[in-house]
């Protein structure tokens, strides 16, 4: 169970927040993502700010995972992570453009880091909710991961929760909860 430095998890987000440009704080974002999954037993960076052959997609982080018993083993042996930094919820264009990045390569789950979360609510599932929601219809996964859920976390043991239970949570109510 690596523990995670609150104080590291901290400045990441304070350089994020002094960050002049959009693309440094989606760099420091994606920083944090690589310390916190290669954290999880099993997990290891594969790619990052990778474009498709076509040079029409990017993702932001790919991880590899061995599926460890300790780690992510019900999920997919390449992990996707998109990383949105903004100051407002991310919209569903943008969520939905991270689902079809996700079926373009044959893929059925993704975790997006979205720092002030996604529109819409999980009561009335209307804007990025619903795009989530519907993504469920094909097999397609999305966990949504905000910056003060990622603040509170203590250990790669408490990421692992936190994704099983939001993924259960997505299966289970058809929507994400908070």
């Amino acid at each position: 169970m690596p523990r995670y430095s609150r104080k590291k998890i901290k400045s990441f987000f304070t350089k994020a927040d002094a960050a002049r440009t959009t693309a440094e704080k989606g760099k420091l974002l994606e920083d944090l993502a690589c310390y916190l999954f290669e954290a999880v037993p099993g997990i290891s960076q594969s790619a990052r700010d990778m474009k498709n052959t076509y040079e029409t997609e990017e993702i932001d982080v790919a991880f590899w995972n061995e599926r460890h018993a300790r780690g992510l083993k019900e999920l997919n042996f390449l992990l996707l992570v998109e990383c949105k930094n903004w100051a407002a919820p991310v919209g569903s264009i943008e969520v939905n453009w991270f689902i079809s990045k996700i079926r373009n390569r044959a893929l059925d789950f993704g975790v997006l880091i979205a720092a002030h979360g996604i529109t819409g609510s999980a009561d009335d599932k209307k804007q990025a909710h619903d795009v989530v929601s519907k993504a469920l219809m094909d097999g397609v996964r999305i966990v949504i991961l905000t910056r003060g859920e990622i603040e509170a976390l203590n250990s790669s043991d408490e990421l692992v929760a936190t994704l099983k239970r939001k993924l259960c949570e997505l299966i289970v109510s058809g929507t994400i909860w908070p």
